[in-house]
């Protein structure tokens, strides 16, 4: 699987942005996916492991508790792919804002 597969799934996205801000517990990923989107504890577990296995998220034991962060040396793949087409923009023109996202 490539890693744009991997992304093209709205849950493992999701995952990723409540992973962006640091840290999270398994329990607490599993409550937040699970109210938002309704699926199974197992199946969320099957979602971090993907994102564990494309290098894209991290897991470390902490005594009973299982923390996950992202794991940023998955993501180069992503931006060495994007880097093409961010080249003539910074020749040409300015990237246009992706709308609701924030620019600068």
């Amino acid at each position: 699987m490539h890693v744009f597969e991997v992304l093209g799934d709205s849950v493992r996205r999701r995952l990723l942005e409540l992973l962006a801000d640091g840290e999270r517990t398994s329990g607490d990923l599993t409550s937040v996916i699970r109210a938002e989107v309704g699926i199974s504890q197992p199946a969320v577990s099957q979602h971090l492991r993907v994102l564990r296995e494309h290098g894209l998220a991290r897991v470390r034991p902490e005594g009973t508790r299982r923390l996950y962060a992202v794991d940023r040396r998955g993501l180069r793949e992503v931006e060495h792919w994007l880097e093409r087409f961010r080249e003539p923009y910074r020749q040409d023109e300015e990237i246009p804002p992706v709308q609701g996202r924030p620019t600068g």
